[in-house]
């Protein structure tokens, strides 16, 4: 599995609009909380009459939630966190310990804290990976799917994806002062998947920086299952490079994840994927069903 021998370089991985934008959300979750507070505040003041009405019930409602929300969010971590190590297989020295190896590598070379969790899990026909936190641990867990996948085919891949994810480790993503920060501006229409895009561009670099071969993890997204090794790479970097026009714009505008497409070009772009060495092609079968022997000794 090939690494990046570069140290990482933290204003180059992120992107540069991530924390712009994200300054915004939280000035604007800021705004969003102030309002519930002072409707809150001024709500007993208003005539009788009135504090029956539906805006008065949405806004008790909203302070209700308010106050629930950081003992409910820390209620969902510790209980995903739980339910992960009870139906999932953790990565150790004797499970799976080459991946092991790697996700302890990219932990140090990243200058993580504390080295994170890995976990297979049963995704149940999805592709899937996911970093999440809770008190005193970050975890990232793996579908079996995209796990087998990539594994046991093109484990450059498979390190792509690995890094991807401990970048949102390392940029804090899953910290829960960071999604405290945007509870209620993530949930504004159209914003909350802005914000997404520009934190999977970041850890998409984090994924290319330290596996500079693993484009075939992005291609496994695009193509599906079994298919990603016949699948020509430069021809998709230029269907991601001519992806473009108001319609792909409006499409775009509701999705969490940028395009598979356009991600695999950017990283091309900024030249932190590389393609993969080519592999010597193994000789056909010979006319008793084996491989043809050249002559030279084995």
């Amino acid at each position: 599995m090939s690494t990046s021998s570069t140290a990482p370089a933290p204003n180059r991985l992120r992107h540069r609009a991530e924390i712009p934008f994200y300054v915004f959300m939280v000035v604007l979750n800021l705004a969003v909380v102030a309002g519930i507070v002072r409707a809150a505040v001024v709500l007993p003041f208003v005539p009788a009459a009135l504090q029956g009405t539906a805006w008065a019930n949405a806004i008790r409602g909203a302070l209700f939630g308010l106050l629930l929300l950081v003992p409910a969010l820390v209620v969902v971590r510790e209980t995903q966190r739980a339910s992960t190590r009870g139906t999932a297989v953790q990565l150790s020295p004797e499970q799976y310990p080459e991946l092991y190896g790697v996700a302890e590598e990219y932990a140090a070379r990243l200058g993580l804290r504390r080295r994170p969790d890995i976990f297979l899990a049963n995704g149940n026909g999805s592709l899937n990976a996911f970093a999440a936190q809770a008190t005193g641990h970050d975890y990232v867990v793996l579908s079996n799917e995209l796990f087998t996948n990539l594994y046991r085919g093109n484990r450059d891949g498979l390190c792509f994806i690995l890094g991807h994810e401990l970048g949102h480790i390392r940029l804090h993503h899953v910290a829960l002062w960071y999604q405290l920060s945007v509870a209620y501006s993530e949930r504004i229409p159209l914003l909350g998947q802005a914000l997404s895009r520009l934190r999977e561009y970041s850890c998409d670099r984090h994924g290319a920086h330290l596996a500079p071969h693993g484009a075939t993890g992005l291609v496994l997204l695009a193509s599906g299952r079994h298919t990603e090794h016949d699948v020509d790479v430069p021809a998709l970097v230029r269907q991601g490079r001519a992806l473009r026009g108001f319609w792909v714009g409006l499409a775009q505008l509701p999705r969490s994840h940028p395009y598979t497409v356009r991600r695999l070009e950017r990283l091309f772009g900024l030249g932190l994927l590389r393609p993969v060495p080519e592999l010597v092609t193994p000789a056909p079968p010979g006319p008793h069903g084996l491989a043809a022997h050249d002559g030279s000794p084995a």
